[in-house]
C-alpha cells in the first residue's frame, strides 16, 4: 500500500518535469515512430537494491498516454536482484519512449535512497535503534525522498520547520541558554521540543526543562553510553553528526533510540535501472 499521495500539486510537477525534458518536442521519437504505434517495454534492475517510486513512474507515463497500462511486478519497498523485471509498460510507443527518462530518473533516485536506507537499517538490526532522515533533501523533492526512506525501512524526522522545534547550538547562543530557548518556543507553540546538546552539562540542563527528545551532536560511543545511562530512558535520545555505515552499529549498541543520517538523501547512489523496448503489441 502506498502512502505517497499523487495530488494535483504533484501532477502539476510531473507535467513540469516532462515539459522541461521534452522542450519543443521529442524530435527523434516523433520522426521515427508513427503516432498510433503501440508496444511494450520492460523496466528492469541492473543491480541489487530496494524499489521506490513506482507510483510516480506510472504517473509520468500516464501523463503522456492516459490509456497506457503500467504493471508493477515489484512493489515499492521490495528487494530486487540484478535482472529482475520491475514493471511492464504497454501503450503508445511515443509516450513510452518520450517519458522514459523522467520516469527512470524518479525510479533510479528514489530506489537509490531506499537501497541506502535499507543498508543502514540492516546495520542496526537487533539494537532497537531507528534510522531517521533529515531535511538535507533536494529542494522541491522532500516528500518523495522521505517516502523513499520509509520504503527502505527508515523513519522520517520532521518534514518542515513547523512540525517540531529543534533547538540547536545557534538557537541556544541567540537565546542565552537552553532554558531560555525552550521557554521562548513554548511561549508561542505546543509542538514537540528537541534540544541538541554538546556535553553532559547541556544534557542535564535540557532534562530539567522536560523536553521531548535530546539530540547528541557529534558524540563518540563512550559519551553516548554515558548519556544513555544518565537519562535512564526518561526521554528518547537521538544521535546525529557524521554518522556513516561503518560507525552506525557501534552508535546503536551504545543505546541510541534514534540515529539521524543526512547521507540517506544527500549522498545516495541512484540504483541502476533500465527500460528495454520489446516491440509491437
Amino acid at each position: 500500500m502506498y502512502d505517497l499521495i499523487i495530488n494535483d500539486s504533484m501532477k502539476n510537477s510531473i507535467k513540469y518535469y516532462l515539459t522541461e525534458d521534452i522542450g519543443t518536442g521529442d524530435i527523434t521519437t516523433n520522426a521515427i515512430v508513427p503516432e498510433m504505434h503501440v508496444s511494450m517495454a520492460r523496466i528492469f534492475a541492473k543491480e541489487n537494491g530496494i524499489v521506490a517510486g513506482q507510483y510516480i513512474a506510472k504517473e509520468v507515463f500516464v501523463e503522456l498516454d492516459n490509456t497506457l497500462a503500467y504493471e508493477e511486478l515489484k512493489k515499492d519497498g521490495e528487494h530486487v536482484k540484478k535482472g529482475d523485471i520491475i514493471a511492464i509498460v504497454r501503450g503508445k510507443t511515443r509516450a513510452i519512449l518520450t517519458a522514459e527518462r523522467v520516469a527512470l530518473n524518479f525510479l533510479q533516485r528514489l530506489s537509490g535512497i531506499a537501497t541506502l536506507t535499507g543498508k543502514f537499517v540492516e546495520a542496526v538490526e537487533g539494537t532497537g535503534a531507528k534510522i531517521l532522515d533529515t531535511r538535507k533533501t533536494s529542494p522541491g523533492h522532500r516528500e518523495k525522498e522521505k517516502y523513499a526512506v520509509r520504503m527502505g525501512g527508515g523513519y522520517n524526522h520532521r518534514g518542515n520547520l513547523g512540525e517540531m522545534a529543534l533547538i540547536k547550538e545557534n538557537h541556544i547562543a541567540a537565546a542565552g541558554s537552553i532554558r531560555d530557548a525552550v521557554k521562548k518556543v513554548r511561549d508561542i507553540s505546543k509542538v514537540s521540543v528537541e534540544v541538541e546538546v554538546k556535553n553532559m552539562v547541556e544534557l542535564e540542563e535540557a532534562l530539567r526543562e522536560d523536553v521531548d527528545r535530546i539530540m547528541l551532536d557529534n558524540w563518540d560511543a563512550k559519551g553516548i553510553r554515558a548519556a544513555v545511562l544518565f537519562v535512564n530512558k526518561r526521554i528518547p535520545i537521538e544521535v546525529s553528526g557524521n554518522v556513516n555505515i561503518e560507525s552506525i552499529r557501534e552508535i546503536a549498541k551504545a543505546g541510541a533510540d534514534f540515529i539521524s543520517v543526512g547521507a540517506l538523501t544527500h549522498s545516495f547512489k541512484s540504483l541502476d535501472i533500465s527500460l528495454l523496448h520489446e516491440g509491437v503489441l
